[in-house]
This record gives C-alpha cells, sequence and structure tokens, in this order.
C-alpha cells in the first residue's frame, strides 16, 4: 500500500512567456495537504497564469509541475483528475434550480440525490428550492459554482478570487465555506486575492507575487509575527533600557538596533513603562504603539508607496 503523497502541489521553476513579458518568472512552490495556500498579488501579477498552468490550461514554458507526486504528461493529467477548480467552471444553468443544475453536472458522475443535498447544504444553498440559478446572487452564484466542481470529490481544488464582488456578508459566507472544505472534507485549497487583509483571514501560507515572481512565501505565523502590533521604543541608552524591561519582567523584545527597541507584549502599558524608563534617569526620544498594516507590509514587499 502506498502512502499518500502529503505534497498535493509542487512547481519547480515555473516560467511562462509571451513575447518579451515573463508572465511567470521561475516560480518555485510547495503546498502540502490541508493548506489553505493564498496567492496574493496585485491584478497582472501572474495569480490566475500561474493556476492556469496547474490546470493545464496553459503550457509551461520552463520549469516543472509536479501534482501528487505524478509529473509528465499522463501523470499530470492522472492528478488532475483529483482536483476542483473554479477558473474555468462548466456554465450555470440559469433557468435550473441550484439542485437541477447540480443534477446535470452529476448525470456522468454516479452521484446519489443525497450527495447532492450534502453539497447544497455545505454551500449554504439548501434552502434555494425552486428558485432560479438566474435569480441568484453573486455570492449564491459563486458558490453553486463552486459546489459543481465539488461533484467529482476533488482532494485539491483551485479559487481564483473567490471573493471578488462580494458584498461583506458574502466574504465572511465564502470564507467560512472554504474552512468548511477543508475540515469537513479534508480537501486543500489554492486561492488567490488580491488583497492581503483578505486572505489573511482564510489562508494558512501565502505567497507573494509580483511581476511574476515570487518575492515571498510565508506562513500564517509568520505574517503575524511580522506584522504584529508592538512597542516602538527609540533611546540612546539602549543596555540601561534593557536592564530596566529586565527588572519589569518584560520578555518579548528585540533590540532593532543601538537606538530602537520593539516591545511586543504589555502593548496597555506604555505609559507605565515610560514611567519607569523616565524614573531610571533614561533618555526616551520616542515611545508609542505600531501597527504595521497588513495592506502596507504588501506594497513594501512589492515596491508600491503607501507613505503618502
Amino acid at each position: 500500500m502506498t502512502m499518500m503523497s502529503e505534497t498535493i502541489l509542487k512547481a519547480v521553476n515555473v516560467s511562462k512567456i509571451y513575447g518579451k513579458s515573463k508572465a511567470l518568472d521561475k516560480v518555485s512552490l510547495e503546498i502540502k495537504r490541508g493548506m489553505i495556500y493564498g496567492l496574493i498579488g496585485e491584478n497582472g501579477a501572474g495569480k490566475s497564469t500561474f493556476m492556469r498552468t496547474v490546470m493545464g490550461l496553459i503550457t509551461v514554458d520552463e520549469g516543472n509541475i509536479e501534482l501528487f507526486g505524478e509529473t509528465g504528461i499522463k501523470g499530470l493529467q492522472k492528478g488532475r483528475r483529483r482536483m476542483g477548480q473554479s477558473i474555468e467552471t462548466p456554465a450555470l444553468y440559469p433557468d435550473l434550480t441550484a439542485r437541477e443544475n447540480l443534477r446535470v453536472q452529476a448525470a456522468n458522475g454516479g452521484v446519489s440525490d443525497r450527495e447532492i443535498d450534502d453539497l447544497l447544504q455545505l454551500m449554504n444553498l439548501g434552502h434555494t428550492g425552486k428558485k432560479k440559478a438566474k435569480n441568484f446572487s453573486l455570492g449564491m452564484r459563486q458558490r453553486l459554482a463552486i459546489a459543481s466542481t465539488l461533484i467529482t470529490n476533488p482532494e485539491f481544488l483551485i479559487l481564483d478570487e473567490p471573493t471578488n464582488g462580494l458584498d461583506p456578508s458574502g466574504i465572511v459566507e465564502m470564507r467560512e465555506i472554504i474552512h468548511r472544505l477543508v475540515t469537513e472534507r479534508g480537501i486543500t485549497v489554492l486561492l488567490s486575492s488580491h488583497l492581503l487583509d483578505e486572505l489573511s483571514q482564510v489562508a494558512t501560507h501565502y505567497a507573494i507575487l509580483h511581476d511574476g515572481q515570487l518575492i515571498r512565501e510565508l506562513s500564517k505565523e509568520e505574517l503575524a509575527r511580522e506584522t504584529r502590533q508592538y512597542i516602538e521604543l527609540e533611546t540612546t541608552e539602549v543596555q540601561k533600557a534593557v536592564a530596566v524591561l529586565d527588572e519589569l519582567g518584560i520578555k518579548d523584545y528585540e533590540v532593532i538596533s543601538g537606538s530602537k527597541i520593539h516591545i511586543y507584549e504589555s502593548l496597555d502599558d506604555v505609559s507605565s513603562i515610560n514611567r519607569s524608563l523616565v524614573l531610571a534617569n533614561l533618555k526616551v526620544s520616542r515611545i508609542g504603539t505600531t501597527r504595521q498594516k497588513l495592506e502596507d507590509y504588501f506594497l513594501q514587499l512589492t515596491g508600491g508607496t503607501s507613505d503618502a
């Protein structure tokens, strides 16, 4: 009995060239089972191009893609049969109900009515009854499109900008559904967005794409660490300041430079920390909490500016 491959998708130096421009430039990433992997990038960064190469809708000019441990044309075809995707989804029939739409998609797959009911419940479409798809909201249509890709019971699901155009409640609903797909069905998900803040609510791992290049890959924990709130302390007497922090029992801090310390705990105690420093005769040139916004972090990585 073969062990189930832990790595669902492995891309090594994948490039796609159109004329003189590289839509993808040596992109390498690895998605393991159970991840919700978020591709983040501005429009035109290469997110959709990458997803299309994984699905075989676009040929790769350089590099290699591996799915479920399979490579080569035959291996990838076999791997793709275990995938679902929302990019080239089958058209929805506007005059049919949600259930009828799924029945059409299921006709070849020998899927029972019970399974269709389960899918409708999972996608929060169980209540739609006789309502025709043409009268659905955008969020309902997007959920029905995902339901139709789930008919084949995929292990790996690719969703291109699944929250695009949705209102806030639709976005929350889509996030919950993605979580349920992972926790209840064991599906691994690759999704994209141009908003890091949006992705941070759902993804477990991130890859930041810019001009076709993958400039950063990080986990949810790393992102939280790099964008977390802290007290920034500026003083000319860093060593004395460290001694005061130790006396106060503050352990989670970092000396950034000869004049700067970041304190990651006691965020509500700025004034009492300041008082202790002043009482120790330290010159404090600045103390205050700061928090890097996710979008600012994204802009900083991609070379954009938001200092205005």
